[in-house]
């Protein structure tokens, strides 16, 4: 399955350099719109509905739990991420998050943490390249997983490989596969209000907020200004650092629909 996923995303950067150049930060935009199109259908069809019925039939306690423990969950891969930044009081409250949430509260459906003042810090391999200095590269819409960034494709392969959050639970592969079909419904459906906001065209909007969102994100709160566009130089720089990323995850009691600051949260989808 990992080795699907590493010769797709390969398979993807080779179709995307035959696409046309379309601005400076989506130079494969043709792509790009396509596989933006093609999520939407699939998504319209199938996800989208899913979503709307789970959200309907289920208890608000109960998706609140869903999420917390999902959110809980992702502290494993948050304290791997922070640790390799050296962010050591970050590293230390992702830690201590996932004790107390797995524990007191009851494998992270009730986020007690927070309640006790701990701030979750969530990161990723992507931010983890970008806090070293990778700069993001071209926009990139993948099948499936939406928007992403070269850097940040490249970044999920890794977490796909080597993090497996669901190796704690002990579970048998159906198990996995289908607690991975609940976190996919889970996070679709919390992001069924955040559709209301796109003005305009989708695609664009989306891709706009994606880098703007992933920026803050990469930059912890600070992002530069403008960065210098290192286009047409020869030493293989992509170009913009800041212009990239993705809509942050959530957790109950830190960033439910929307990250701490009020943007939209990351998806798998094009919404």
């Amino acid at each position: 399955m990992l080795n699907v996923i590493g010769s797709l995303f390969l398979s993807l950067l080779l179709l995307s350099q035959a696409a046309v150049a379309a601005t400076e930060e989506d130079p494969w935009e043709g792509f790009n719109r396509s596989m933006f199109t093609f999520n939407d259908a699939i998504d319209g069809a199938v996800l989208k509905p899913i979503a709307k019925g789970y959200k309907a039939v289920t208890p608000n306690p109960v998706q609140k739990g869903v999420s917390n423990f999902f959110s809980n969950l992702g502290e494993i891969g948050n304290i791997t991420n922070n640790l390799l930044q050296g962010k050591w009081d970050e590293t230390a409250s992702s830690t201590f998050r996932f004790l107390i949430n797995s524990t007191a509260g009851w494998f992270g459906i009730f986020d007690v943490a927070s309640e006790l003042g701990l701030k979750h810090y969530k990161e990723d391999f992507g931010q983890t390249l970008g806090y070293w200095g990778v700069s993001s590269g071209p926009y990139l819409v993948l099948p499936f997983f939406g928007p992403s960034t070269v850097r940040d494709g490249s970044g999920l392969v890794v977490e796909y490989t080597y993090i497996d959050e669901t190796e704690a639970l002990n579970l048998n592969r159906d198990d996995k596969l289908g607690l991975m079909a609940l976190d996919v419904v889970d996070t679709r459906a919390r992001l069924l209000s955040a559709e209301s906001l796109i003005v305009g065209d989708r695609y664009s909007f989306i891709r706009d907020v994606y880098l703007q969102s992933r920026a803050y994100d990469v930059y912890d709160g600070n992002p530069p200004r403008k960065e210098q566009s290192h286009e047409g130089s020869v030493d293989g720089s992509w170009g913009e650092d800041s212009n990239d990323d993705s809509w942050s995850d959530d957790s109950w009691g830190d960033d439910e629909a929307f990250s701490n600051n009020d943007q939209p949260e990351e998806t798998s989808w094009s919404e």
